[in-house]
């Protein structure tokens, strides 16, 4: 056999198999900035509304998605600290919702848009003046209902009382 007859033997034999191996490494690089992304869009969105069911499931996934980003899990661990603190102070309300700012300006930079996606587009996210409204309707209608309620339940064991005597 040749010197030629070899290379060919081996490009025969490594060229499918590197480009198998390539071909996957590039498919789960793709698949981990999706869910990256993912993560990133659910928590954009979300940042408007508190607390989304998708939001909390984004958030339990941080730990897995970015397993080898540390700046996204040191943010992440200072916001889930603070959510845990029981404290219910406007102070630590506001620190909450900085260090969620903090977590998505640590994930826009993770995944290429450090430029693009600044602290400023972050903290100041698109609220239309009638959901606002809507919101605080719903809020007062709720508080309402929760008064008619608590006033209905003074009421009843007064009848009840009044009524076995």
């Amino acid at each position: 056999m040749e010197c030629k007859d070899i290379l060919n033997l081996i490009a025969i034999v490594v060229i499918p198999i590197a480009a198998v191996l390539i071909g996957q490494h590039l498919q789960n690089r793709a698949e981990i900035r999706k869910d990256k992304m993912h993560i990133f869009k659910v928590l954009m969105t979300s940042r408007i509304y508190g607390w989304t069911v998708d939001s909390v499931h984004a958030l339990n996934l941080i730990d897995v998605v970015f397993a080898k980003d540390k700046a996204v899990r040191a943010a992440w661990k200072e916001l889930y600290e603070a959510y845990s603190s029981t404290e219910q102070s406007d102070l630590m309300a506001n620190k909450r919702k900085n260090l969620m700012y903090k977590l998505l300006e640590e994930i826009a930079n993770n995944i290429g848009y450090k430029k693009e996606i600044t602290w400023e587009t972050i903290q100041n996210p698109y609220i239309p003046q009638g959901m606002v409204e809507k919101w605080q309707e719903q809020a007062a209608s709720q508080q309402a209902y929760n008064t008619l309620l608590n006033s209905m339940a003074n009421i009843i064991p007064k009848e009840q009382k009044n009524t076995e005597e």
